[in-house]
């Protein structure tokens, strides 16, 4: 709950280009303590994998990706493009990777969608 609110305090802010508070970043910062780990090669099926083996047991190595990617993209400020989904009962936070940097959607396949059929619809009952 607490690394959530902070991406969200974070990643709003970024979107919305204010000044990112210290403070958020307690929770990332914890996480990323706690569950350190490292990178191992390991034979599967014959063929060589990378794998990364976490310190701590349980889901917490997950958490600490989160966190580290979050912390990737906080380090990489304006350039990375974070927006928020135009569906305005959604907002899930994304980057933005398109050709034409104008993505609008966090999935086309979902709200991307749900916005297109109901656009249509309206324009049907007209």
């Amino acid at each position: 709950m607490e690394l959530r609110d902070s991406l969200r305090k974070i990643f709003g802010a970024m979107v919305r280009k204010e000044a990112i508070a210290a403070d958020w970043m307690g929770p990332i910062n914890r996480v990323l303590r706690v569950t350190e780990g490292h990178d191992q090669l390991v034979c599967a099926d014959g063929r060589w994998k990378l794998e990364f083996v976490a310190r701590e047991g349980g889901l917490d190595w997950l958490l600490a990706a989160i966190a580290r990617s979050a912390a990737e993209i906080i380090v990489e400020g304006a350039e990375v493009r974070v927006r928020i989904c135009a569906n305005p009962v959604c907002g899930l936070f994304f980057s933005d990777h398109s050709r034409t940097r104008r993505r609008r959607w966090c999935s086309m396949a979902i709200c991307g969608n749900r916005n297109k059929v109901a656009s249509f619809a309206r324009r049907r009952i007209v």
